[in-house]
């Protein structure tokens, strides 16, 4: 048994509760435009290119999937209403709901799914090929149509992993017209989602119709599963990259929600007035080591690193007593977690000085890279710097814009880098975004064969204890090679102005703009 997680119970407290319309109702509009504060613009409105979380947010209002996360961490059904799975576990049959169609009045068929699996298994800069091509164990084999209302996805071998692979919040299967490819290479976003494309003012605001053509699911609303009721007129996601002016923004009634909140601001907010909601966080705060660099190839300058930062002390000022340290890639809400995963090198500066001078270090740099754009990385990278000055290394901040610090990960072109991986509902999931062959993924922050072969086992053991014991030994080997260190979970608070009903949070930290109404 998972130990008991202390913000499930604040967010009980605090989260607002929207009640599910009855089956298959549309509701009624209550009007006007819903505005959400982002801190910076969509990257792209193609799914699964380009993309951030803020991109994957928008994405997600205009684009479904076959399936779904629910608020539980649960799959659930999306645009598949319901699905059986063969005695051999390598054939999933999907039924599609009836009535769906995309924004330009066509109907979705199997033949579109189709068609978006054949682009998408061969388009280059598909970033998330590699967790459907075997690459990470799970491989697709085929998908076909054998009639418009079924599709049917055969894997190579039984996967624990697939379904949520496909509901995957970053890398899922979300489905588009075919009319959205140009001939010319262009892109126009064409879902089945509740909301179409409206004004896009790069770099300002990014504005989202409601879909009157759209047919919900008849299974209960849960996230992004189930039926997604729009009642407001438009959602306008508006970009504000200062956090003080995005705060000002939400209590002058200039936007209606405010997500990814920073803890400082939660006492100014709730004395102005504003609910302040919470919910349990799957958003993993990291601080990432380049294990090629010169320097950090040494596994002992990486383990005196560790020893040298005080988690305890990082996490409760980046997250206001919010959360706690957790280095691994299972969270603490994520069913399994047991006590194992909290295991990690303690605090300890004269351990950390002995490792420094058996690495053989001599004083060389080492550049911390972070950005103004999300405050939290920020103050990380600041509180890391002091401690790691404090252990005797020589250690200095590079603030650069967040589109840039962004290209330096994809490229592996930094020495540390306080980062956030964006949230994965599956361990296995997790641990993907860390593990790869460096040689070919420039992203990947792990390279060790053994990762990599367990990292494919935790996708191919179906009992759920047993993936347990290989996350366990993943972690081990983390705690010895220290290729990155994870420093928390951080909960998902949000806030939203007057006049706003029916909105949560929720694990994924994506605000969701269907269900909410605004008065």
């Amino acid at each position: 048994m998972g130990q008991l997680n202390p913000i499930l119970s604040l967010a009980a407290i605090l989260a607002v509760s929207a009640a599910a319309l009855p089956a298959g109702a549309r509701a009624e509009s209550s009007g006007g435009t819903l505005v959400i504060a982002l801190n910076s613009d969509a990257r792209s409105l193609e799914p699964g290119i380009n993309r951030d979380s803020n991109t994957d947010t928008v994405v997600n209002h205009l684009f479904e999937g076959l399936v779904g996360y629910r608020t539980d961490l649960s799959v659930g059904p999306a645009l598949a209403d319901s699905w059986t799975v063969s005695d051999d576990g390598l054939t999933y049959t999907f039924d599609l709901r009836d009535g769906v169609r995309f924004h330009d009045g066509t109907p979705l068929t199997a033949e579109a799914v189709k068609w978006n699996w054949d682009r998408k298994s061969g388009q280059e800069g598909w970033l998330c090929r590699r967790f459907f091509d075997g690459t990470n164990g799970l491989n697709v084999e085929e998908v076909s149509a054998p009639d418009p209302d079924t599709v049917v996805i055969r894997i190579a071998e039984p996967s624990a992993l697939f379904l949520s692979q496909l509901a995957n919040v970053q890398c899922g299967f979300l489905i588009a017209a075919p009319t959205s490819a140009g001939a010319d290479g262009s892109w126009t976003p064409i879902g089945t989602g509740p909301f179409k494309l409206g004004e896009w003012k790069h770099g300002d605001s990014l504005t989202l119709d409601r879909f009157d053509g759209y047919v919900p699911s008849t299974a209960p609303a849960s996230a992004y599963s189930g039926a997604r009721d729009v009642k407001v007129d438009a959602v306008r996601f508006q970009t504000i990259p200062d956090a003080d002016a995005a705060a000002a923004a939400l209590e002058t009634g200039e936007i209606d929600v405010l997500p990814a909140l920073t803890s400082i601001k939660i006492a100014d907010l709730k004395a102005a007035g504003v609910d302040v909601l919470v919910a349990p966080g799957l958003a993993w705060s990291t601080l990432l080591m380049q294990t090629e660099d010169p320097l950090l190839k040494s596994e002992k300058l990486r383990q005196a690193i560790a020893h040298a930062i005080d988690r305890t002390q990082i996490v409760d000022v980046i997250s206001g007593g919010l959360a706690k340290p957790n280095s691994s890639g299972v969270a603490e809400i994520m069913a399994g977690f047991d006590d194992r995963f909290l295991d990690w090198p303690a605090y300890d500066l004269e351990a950390a000085r002995a490792l420094i001078a058996e690495a053989g270090y001599k004083g060389e740099p080492i550049v911390i890279q972070t950005n103004h754009r999300f405050s939290h990385m920020y103050d990380t990278a600041v509180i890391v710097h002091a401690m790691l000055m404090s252990a005797g290394l020589n250690v200095q901040l590079e603030v650069l814009d967040w589109s840039a610090q962004l290209d330096n990960y994809l490229n592996g072109k930094f020495q540390m880098q306080s980062f956030s991986f964006s949230p994965r509902f599956d361990p296995t999931l997790m641990y993907a975004a860390l593990i790869s062959d460096k040689s070919t993924s420039k992203w990947a922050q792990w390279g060790s064969p053994e990762a990599i072969a367990l990292l494919k086992k935790s996708g191919e053991v179906l009992d759920p204890k047993e993936r347990m014991e290989v996350f366990a030994e993943l972690h081990t080997m983390m705690i010895k090679e220290v290729p990155t260190i994870g420093l928390f979970y951080a909960p998902a608070v949000e806030a939203v102005g007057k006049g706003v009903e029916g909105y949560k949070p929720w694990a994924a930290a994506r605000p969701i703009a269907w269900g909410v109404s605004r008065y």
